[in-house]
């Protein structure tokens, strides 16, 4: 068997012959075979955008509240050990190799994806380690997602827009279906966008979940400085606007609020508590601000929806002398539509490669920018760590950088700037 993680995680990488295969059965099959049955609480969190922050507020004010919290997200930046955290740690890479050997044994001859694999060892861990709460952000969609084994005493889906055509469906209404599966009967099911899918409300209501929707069962108020948040559990007031930036956060704090009113009686959280969990959040690469100077902006902005939300968080910021951009993507993305969300902020786009199954070259990538019409210049560079270092050897202290398009792109960024390749003032 694989003695180290890296060994580990490249013999995940072989196991089957796609990177995604959307269904239940197989990894169902090993979960029965492990006996992975938790007996503590556990909160799924699905959508389009907003999952990864709902998941750290929860991870946030949960702690804060004392309780022992097991979190798992995807994908990484920089360490695989970043999806699977207990106590807001990275679990080592021992206690990740040795629940790698346990599905490894149980599962025989089935395949498993990488991610299906990853979810069983991360649910091991967390029964082993015996956390107080478990929280599952979906890898895509639900409905079919290897997280969805699980049955979560609570599920939110943050927003529904379109990506993953290929495997959702090319609607929202269609990609709601998907996002609604992680609802269970009986149980508080949240939804926190701006527009509610009625397949979402449907399926809630087929197979008995209680839907508890934004602006309806539970809503918020912004002030200057602060916030208040009600639902059918009462009322929170003059709250601290989340440490994690964006015009969207309230929507994700909202519905974070609303999953611990519908599990007060299991999970009972203070005031001071979730004051604190929203004042210490943190989450790498969603509108991240790296020290230093010119101002660098780390966003994973991956489809339109996204892209859209990074332009009305930019429309927030004083303006600067020139902003440059670095962007690369995945080439099965809606491309065009994030060009066109961002281009009236960018006044230099540095079009990057991604050396991944399914980057986009920089050539493609910066001629799309050129049909597109943007209103910068286009340069195009072999890859992430060469934007980024040109960025910053031309751009001055007045100027702003923005790195977006995927997982891919910020963690690039972040690596070049960790090893000093691309230089700023601090």
């Amino acid at each position: 068997m694989p003695v180290t993680l890296a060994d580990w995680l490249a013999h995940l990488e072989s196991l089957h012959p796609k990177t995604i295969a959307l269904g239940l059965e197989r990894v169902d099959e090993v979960r029965k075979r492990m006996g992975l049955v938790p007996s503590f609480s556990v909160i799924v969190v699905g959508g389009t955008n907003g999952k990864g922050s709902a998941c750290a507020m929860l991870e946030s004010i949960l702690s804060a509240a004392g309780y022992k919290v097991g979190c798992y997200t995807s994908p990484h930046l920089l360490h695989y050990n970043e999806r699977v955290r207990i106590a807001k740690r990275m679990v080592t890479d021992e206690a990740l190799c040795v629940s790698f050997e346990r599905v490894e044994e149980a599962r025989g001859d089935t395949q498993l994806t990488y991610f299906e694999f990853g979810t069983l060892a991360a649910m091991q861990v967390f029964i082993e380690q015996n956390v107080d709460v478990a929280i599952l952000e979906v890898g895509l969609g639900g409905r079919l997602d290897a997280v969805n084994i699980f049955d979560g005493d609570c599920a939110l889906v943050t927003s529904v827009d379109i990506d993953h055509t290929d495997y959702l469906g090319d609607t929202v209404e269609k990609i709601g279906f998907e996002k609604a599966g992680i609802y269970r009967k009986d149980k508080v099911a949240i939804f926190s966008g701006d527009a509610v899918p009625e397949s979402l409300v449907g399926h809630a209501e087929k197979i008995g979940a209680r839907l508890w929707r934004i602006g309806r069962e539970f809503r918020f108020v912004r002030h200057q400085g602060q916030w208040d948040f009600e639902s059918q559990a009462g009322k929170k007031s003059a709250l601290p606007i989340p440490a994690l930036r964006g015009a969207f956060q309230l929507n994700n704090a909202s519905a974070v609020l609303a999953a611990l009113d519908a599990l007060r009686d299991r999970l009972p959280v203070s005031m001071e508590a979730v004051r604190r969990g929203l004042v210490e959040v943190q989450l790498a690469g969603r509108f991240q601000f790296l020290p230093g100077k010119p101002d660098l902006i780390l966003d994973v902005a991956h489809n339109p929806h996204a892209a859209r939300a990074l332009a009305k968080n930019l429309e927030g910021l004083p303006p600067s002398a020139h902003v440059y951009a670095v962007f690369a993507m995945l080439k099965d993305k809606d491309v065009k539509g994030v060009i066109e969300a961002l281009n009236p902020h960018v006044d230099t786009w540095l079009a990057a490669g991604i050396a991944a199954p399914r980057g986009m070259d920089s050539s493609e990538l910066a001629s799309l920018l050129g049909k597109t019409g943007v209103r910068g210049n286009v340069l195009y560079f072999s890859d992430v760590p060469e934007a980024i270092k040109h960025a910053c050897n031309v751009s001055g202290e007045n100027d702003r950088i923005i790195a977006f398009g995927s997982f891919y792109t910020v963690a690039q960024v972040m690596q070049a700037v960790h090893e000093g390749c691309a230089r700023r003032i601090r």
